[in-house]
């Protein structure tokens, strides 16, 4: 008996289809230049109002032409352009002076992120979160998110000389890749995870499992997740490594490891030998060797600066299960800021002794857990 053959769309649906496609492409492609368009507009509207007011080098005639000129443009154009957005449009100019990197933002940033960047009073700050908002294509509620977990203070980059992080930004916004002071962050902010105050560190990582999506968005854009207590067979001996992710624009293994207690210097050892085993065993060809984060209670920056653990492919950085007040956390990030980059502006000193050896001791296996994969 003949099998009967699926019938082939009709040469009207096909044609449906396709025009439909063309339709959409043409709206998209006019609601992005219509944005980037307005927003420009926007940025020279500004310009030319701060020129008027720096020419006539009065701050109180500022004052008095914004109401002025509002109360015109309202009528003619709507209330896009009230005394208050013209305020804006002007802070516009005056933060981001250069056309040559506003234009390529307004691209994919619409005015409404501005008006999330534009209040942010550290400059370096404000070009952050404008570049990494286009190369993560953040929306709107995502940037205010963002922002208001102080971000930017919490990346490694931020605790770098000015001049590293202008250079950062500047390699972001010619195209270049991300790197990892841009990515990983310092402290990780858990609260979402609902853990008690007597939380063991299996609680913390089914947590972490259960709340997948949200430990990746703090984490990041680019990271997928790729196994659980990851066996690290080495000679007769078992180890486990927590979590194991991949990161799409590093191209690289990250090696997540959790601790409950304040970092201890045998940690290095413990993260050194699964970096280097998934180097020699998973490392596919054309990536970067494997990058290993230590997530721990607490930590003592001193102790982690003078064992450079960023010349053995580590970060150790602070999880928050808590979240304290939101400025009180802000003050502490900030002097965290202030400390690193002093600490960058002096001479290395050399690694105690003490600290060295324990640093290299070899880890203690960990028994096979039940129901673990390999």
């Amino acid at each position: 008996m003949a099998k009967n053959k699926p019938a082939a769309p009709k040469p009207a649906d096909t044609l449906l289809l396709e025009l439909r496609g063309l339709i959409d492409s043409a709206r998209q492609h006019v609601a992005q230049t219509a944005n980037a368009t307005l927003t420009m507009l926007y940025w020279y509207v500004g310009k030319r109002i701060r020129s008027e007011v720096l020419r006539d080098g009065r701050a109180e005639y500022g004052e008095e032409i914004l109401p002025t000129l509002s109360a015109k443009l309202v009528q003619d154009y709507g209330q896009g352009f009230s005394a208050r957005n013209l305020a804006r449009m002007i802070r516009f100019a005056e933060v981001f002076p250069d056309e040559t990197i506003v234009s390529p933002l307004a691209t994919q940033l619409s005015w409404s992120h501005f008006i999330e960047i534009l209040p942010l009073k550290q400059p370096l700050e404000r070009e952050y979160y404008a570049e990494l908002c286009r190369v993560e294509r953040w929306s709107v509620r995502t940037l205010r998110e963002r922002i208001a977990s102080q971000l930017y203070l919490r990346t490694a980059i931020a605790k770098q000389p000015e001049a590293v992080v202008k250079a950062e930004i500047s390699h972001l916004r010619a195209g270049g890749q991300m790197t990892p002071e841009l990515v990983f962050r310092d402290p990780y902010m858990l609260d979402f995870l609902g853990l008690p105050h007597d939380y063991s560190e299996r609680d913390l990582e089914n947590a972490i499992l259960r709340e997948m999506e949200r430990f990746l968005l703090e984490l990041g854009v680019g990271f997928t997740f790729v196994a659980r207590q990851k066996r690290i067979s080495v000679g007769a001996d078992d180890f486990y490594l927590d979590l194991l992710f991949y990161h799409r624009h590093l191209k690289r293994l990250v090696a997540v490891e959790l601790k409950l207690e304040k970092f201890q210097p045998a940690h290095k050892g413990q993260m050194e030998l699964y970096l280097r085993w998934l180097n020699q065993h998973d490392r596919a060809v054309g990536e970067e060797a494997p990058i290993g984060l230590i997530l721990c209670a607490t930590k003592d920056a001193e102790q982690v600066k003078l064992m450079d653990m960023d010349a053995s492919n580590i970060r150790v950085a602070e999880y928050l299960a808590h979240i304290p007040d939101m400025k009180v956390l802000q003050a502490q990030l900030h002097r965290a800021v202030e400390l690193a980059r002093e600490r960058a502006a002096q001479v290395t000193l050399p690694l105690p002794a003490a600290i060295a050896e324990t640093a290299n001791q070899a880890p203690k296996p960990r028994n096979k857990k039940k129901g673990d994969n390999a």
